[in-house]
């Protein structure tokens, strides 16, 4: 009986030894896996996993480059929703200057007067250079007789003050057909640039010859199939349409024509058409929205990929991290 007790004593203590290994064993491997949760919150962390919403807008010829980044941003950070207009850099400015929007973007820097309504509203616009562009000056392929132009020439066919309206009035080699003219909006940044470099601030003509949009698409559509129109736009939107659109030489003081390629845009030598195209960010959203602060390091981090992507030409990249650096900075 002694025995039996003993026995059952001895099996009784191996199966509490038993329990507490196992209990033992339990709790490590929480502590394990709380190891790992620790290392993808740190990972989490590291790519700052963000939510909420970021508003742009702005720049018809800058909308290929942010719809490239936002697309990739997506991939990485689903629950941020980035919603990313074209209603031109003036569009753009409006809204911005107004604490509307996140980010506006612009193919020209900003207007003393916009700065100014920025300032009376309280709010301070940062400018991020993203990417050089050749404003380019474009006809139909169906355009046989037209390969290049002056600045001159330029002038007379769209400076209100020219009595030019027919190609001949141009060259009497050239046909006599009217002209038909395709431009963007007074919105935009690219409108406003010819304007400034090509027209020298004088009226450009507007009639029943002419078609003002902001939607470059619209554009592109109007030249295509048109012998007679001509018309400008950033760069990106010839590359996109190449097969339907021929882009001009343009000549400046008895120099030769140049076309714009992501060589002359880069080293200058397409002048006076090449410009840097930008966005401006809104620093009170940078500091107070985590997504918004985010979304801007992303893009600088990225922009140069993306604009190369759609046809700009990119910044060197140590400029693109000087700009990362100054982003930063407004955080603190």
């Amino acid at each position: 009986m002694k025995n039996f007790k003993s026995l059952a004593l001895m099996l009784m203590f191996i199966l509490v030894l038993g329990v507490l290994a196992a209990c033992g064993g339990s709790e490590e491997e929480p502590a394990a896996e709380e190891g790992n949760n620790s290392e993808e919150g740190s990972n989490a962390e590291g790519s700052e996993e963000v939510s909420g919403p970021i508003a742009i807008d702005g720049s018809s010829t800058v909308f290929p480059i942010m719809e490239n980044l936002t697309y990739t941003y997506n991939q990485e950070n689903p629950d941020v929703n980035v919603t990313v207009n074209s209603s031109g850099s003036g569009g753009g400015f409006k809204k911005s200057t107004v604490g509307e929007i996140d980010l506006s973007n612009a193919s020209r820097p900003i207007k003393e007067e916009e700065k100014a309504t920025a300032e009376e509203n309280g709010i301070q616009l940062e400018e991020l250079e993203l990417a050089y562009d050749g404003l380019s000056v474009v006809v139909s392929q169906q355009n046989d007789f037209v390969e290049e132009l002056t600045i001159d020439q330029l002038k007379q066919i769209f400076l209100e003050s020219s009595d030019a309206k027919m190609w001949s009035d141009i060259n009497p080699e050239w046909p006599e057909e009217e002209i038909k003219i395709f431009s963007p909006g007074h919105d935009s940044g690219t409108f406003d640039y010819f304007n400034e470099v090509i027209l020298e601030e004088e009226p450009m003509k507007e009639g029943s010859n002419t078609t003002l949009s902001e939607d470059d698409n619209v554009l592109v559509r109007g030249i295509e199939n048109d012998p007679n129109a001509i018309g400008f736009f950033g760069y990106a939107y010839y590359a996109e349409n190449e097969d339907v659109l021929k882009v001009l030489g343009i000549s400046e003081e008895g120099n030769e024509a140049v076309k714009p390629n992501p060589e002359t845009i880069q080293d200058g030598s397409y002048t006076p058409l090449s410009r840097p195209l930008f966005t401006y960010v809104n620093v009170n959203a940078y500091k107070e929205k985590a997504q918004v602060r985010d979304f801007v390091e992303y893009t600088l981090n990225n922009a140069g990929k993306a604009a190369e992507e759609v046809g700009y030409v990119a910044l060197p990249e140590d400029k693109y991290q000087e700009q990362l650096e100054t982003a930063k900075s407004w955080a603190e």
